[in-house]
């Protein structure tokens, strides 16, 4: 007798397994934590097995789980390979579409690359700027699209959004303490710090972390430049703080036994121009959406 699977509680049940959080997983796939555990315990009963065990850092895979884990990415992956395959419409046209340093070498060559090569008629325009820079010069008109990295359930200006970060959320990055392979730079007190200057969206969150945590610090690297930043933790003057997902080469995420203080998770936000897009930027919306949708995360 044929069965077909519901790709649905598939996803529900992949983003519950890469991120070990419901909650997360829900934001990721904008429905609700009742729909997600729903859906997983739809594909339980179907299955006749538990996927999940509940642990003290979140949900873990059962043997089950991790059997069904890799088969439900492959089959989601030619889901999504077909329909993009299906749908794909020849457009053209300029695209400006603004994202922050940390994404530009870690999750956007694979997306831009598919898109140059699919749509050569499409003049794709980037900028890098920290996170509330994007989000005002989106605002202002110069942009059409804007990764914007914010905290969950806030807007880059700072407006609450029913519980949920404005924008339309691509995935929830855990936002981690990074040190220097090998480095020492994390056992100094006051806590050598490298840290982007004002405009980034991560400054605010590490700063309250620390005071919240009661551990002295001082700067000794601020710059407006992400690489460069990320150089000083490299040679080991300092530590510094970046998305999990998106880490740097020659650094390595400090375990919990380092004494730093926990960061939160921040969510990577899909913003649209008020005003509208047209069809190129609708396809690299839909280019956008399934590249993070397949990504591996790490939101902790």
């Amino acid at each position: 007798m044929n069965r077909n699977l519901d790709t649905s509680l598939l996803r529900s049940f992949v983003s519950a397994a890469e991120t070990g959080s419901m909650t997360t997983a829900a934001n990721t796939l904008h429905i609700t934590q009742g729909a997600v555990s729903q859906q997983i315990r739809r594909l339980e009963e179907n299955f006749g097995c538990v996927l999940f065990r509940r642990g003290r850092r979140g949900l873990r895979l059962t043997d089950a789980g991790e059997r069904l884990f890799g088969k439900a990415k492959r089959l989601l992956g030619l889901n999504d390979e077909i329909w993009t395959a299906m749908t794909a419409r020849d457009v053209a046209g300029e695209i400006r579409f603004g994202t922050p340093a940390d994404l530009v070498g870690t999750h956007l060559p694979p997306v831009l690359s598919a898109f140059a090569r699919s749509h050569p008629q499409v003049d794709l325009s980037l900028v890098c700027a920290p996170s509330p820079q994007l989000a005002d010069e989106l605002a202002a008109g110069r942009l059409d699209l804007a990764l914007v990295e914010e905290p969950l359930g806030r807007s880059a200006g700072g407006r609450s959004a029913g519980g949920r970060s404005a924008g339309e959320c691509l995935s929830v990055e855990r936002l981690a303490w990074f040190g220097g392979t090998g480095g020492e730079a994390h056992l100094k007190r006051p806590l050598p710090l490298s840290i982007v200057s004002d405009g980034c969206a991560f400054r605010p969150a590490i700063l309250a972390a620390l005071r919240g945590h009661g551990l002295e610090w001082k700067t000794v690297f601020e710059s407006g430049n992400a690489e460069a930043t990320v150089a000083a933790a490299r040679m080991d003057l300092a530590v510094t703080a970046w998305l999990a997902s998106a880490a740097p080469p020659g650094l390595e995420i400090l375990p919990p036994e380092a004494g730093l203080p926990d960061l939160p998770s921040f969510a990577v936000n899909l913003h649209v121009a008020p005003s509208g897009v047209g069809a190129a930027a609708q396809e690299l919306v839909r280019h956008l959406r399934e590249t993070f949708r397949k990504a591996p995360r790490d939101a902790g």
